[in-house]
């Protein structure tokens, strides 16, 4: 499974949250000291349009690291989908013989369907937990990298202001092809990043011409700064 798309249908499955944001990597990190500098040529003037949680999934890193995450948290989707299982069946067979139990064999698996609830709601929680923090190291990782390609990619280029319509408050509505840079971005990123592409995947559908796509994911915030 490769992609934005993909990894959100693995991420749903295990009934967890979307996309985690990459905040995490603004936050504590002081912006970097402005420092004077001659320019060497014309002043950059274009503006660029970037999916910052989309590029970090497309690049080749991205690809492996999500696609272990994916392996290694399988083992827990499949257990905690069996605990789930077996509690619907209690409860289906609670509630056809339930006129048929004495007051204590009611009262009895009444309590055992209520502590396995409870033990499932807490095994549920801590591979929340867990996957959301793997998620987020994975996601940090690969984004501090992705900043320095992402500040070189547009000094070489002549960017002057590059947008992030990964959070949802960018107020970006419409943006012509030629200023959509996340495939750019991504390739600059494997260069920069090498690493072994995993097997192809069959394509994504295209936007349509000149749409700044936003990712379905909800909740993400702002470009973090370059620590």
């Amino acid at each position: 499974m490769h992609g934005t798309s993909a990894l959100k249908k693995f991420v749903l499955s295990l009934g967890l949250s979307s996309l985690v944001s990459i905040a995490a990597l603004a936050q504590g990190a002081a912006a970097p000291a402005a420092t004077a500098s001659t320019p060497s040529g014309p002043p950059a003037t274009k503006l660029g349009v970037v999916n910052v949680q989309e590029a970090i999934v497309a690049t080749n890193e991205g690809k492996k690291e999500f696609d272990a995450l994916e392996k290694r948290f399988t083992p827990k989707q499949a257990e905690l989908k069996n605990a789930n299982d077996e509690l619907d069946s209690l409860k289906k067979q609670f509630q056809a013989q339930s006129d048929k139990l004495s007051d204590d064999e009611r009262t009895s698996r009444a309590k055992t369907i209520e502590t396995k609830q409870k033990s499932l709601q807490r095994n549920y929680e801590d591979a929340q937990a867990e996957f959301q923090q793997a998620q987020q190291e994975v996601v940090n990782r690969i984004g501090s990298k992705m900043l320095n390609t992402l500040e070189k990619y547009a000094k070489s280029n002549g960017y002057a202001v590059i947008l992030d319509v990964s959070n949802p408050q960018t107020p970006v509505l419409w943006a012509a092809q030629g200023n959509i840079i996340t495939k750019e971005l991504v390739d600059a990123y494997n260069t920069d990043n090498p690493a072994t592409p995993p097997p192809a995947a069959a394509p994504a559908p295209k936007p349509s011409a000149g749409a700044a796509t936003r990712p379905a994911a909800p909740g993400a915030a702002a470009t973090p700064k370059k620590p």
